[in-house]
């Protein structure tokens, strides 16, 4: 199963700061919480995008690691190179996409992470597999991503707003189905651990920038209710009705972020 998929820098960060803005919860600290890093860690970071769990992991260890991200979008490879500069570049940062080089040392490795982008890839038990190969025995490959039951208010509304079935995401209809069974195959223990963000908005204006993003940057896996910037605005507005009548009705507008983070030791 080939996604064309490259996240933008924009989408990425306006998702990043509603998050954060509008949140209870932080999770990078759960993150952090889960794997409970230990000093001298060598760590591989897939799909890093602009660094922010590599700095997560910098900072945690207060540099005393071995941190390597990799991202096949050069635009967020370079804002993480330019923030790497107040570490005085202590992280490695290289253009990758999910195919290992075959050159890559075997056993090496002490965690290695996906976070939100394992489900981009083309061939998952092959790129598990390559993960498993690459980290030291006892090592862990800790991965996140959507739940099937992730933000279901916002696929709530833009399904009341079109009329249409949400067309399948890869991270709701790939990660838990075919990502957790697969390390539980290859690796010697697995876990799941969940987490749970509720996002409330007492204004529909986030709730639309949060739904421009997450439309705009995967509009090609939209393409059953949306294919010209025409229908991309006639869609907007259609939500924004939706949504605002719901406010209207609540007085607030609840979305909660659920994430499994699957974590595996060789």
């Amino acid at each position: 199963m080939k996604i064309d998929f490259e996240e933008t820098t924009d989408d990425l960060a306006k998702r990043i700061n509603i998050h954060e803005q509008y949140g209870s919860r932080d999770i990078d600290a759960w993150m952090l919480d889960v794997l409970q890093l230990q000093p001298d860690s060598k760590i591989l970071d897939i799909g890093c995008g602009a660094g922010k769990q590599c700095f997560s992991y910098f900072h945690y260890l207060n540099g005393d690691a071995d941190i390597t991200g990799t991202d096949v979008s050069r635009d967020l490879l370079n804002e993480a190179i330019e923030k790497n500069k107040q570490t005085h570049n202590a992280i490695k940062f290289q253009l990758m996409d999910f195919n290992l080089p075959f050159l890559m040392a075997s056993n090496q490795y002490d965690l290695v992470s996906a976070c939100f982008a394992i489900y981009y890839a083309q061939d998952i038990p092959w790129t598990l597999a390559e993960m498993h190969r690459v980290l030291k025995p006892g090592g862990r490959l800790f991965t996140t991503g959507p739940m099937p039951s992730n933000k279901q208010l916002f696929y709530d509304i833009i399904k009341e707003a079109t009329g249409k079935a949400i067309p399948p995401m890869p991270g709701s209809s790939r990660y838990e189905p075919q990502i957790y069974p697969t390390m539980q195959s290859l690796f010697s223990k697995a876990e799941q651990h969940i987490f749970e963000n509720p996002l409330t908005f007492t204004s529909v204006e986030p709730f639309m920038v949060y739904t421009r993003a997450s439309m705009s940057e995967d509009r090609k896996l939209w393409n059953t209710l949306l294919n010209t910037h025409e229908e991309f605005e006639q869609v907007m507005q259609a939500i924004q009705q939706v949504a605002q009548k719901r406010l209207a009705k609540d007085g607030v507008l609840v979305m909660t972020k659920v994430v499994g983070g699957f974590l595996a030791t060789k």
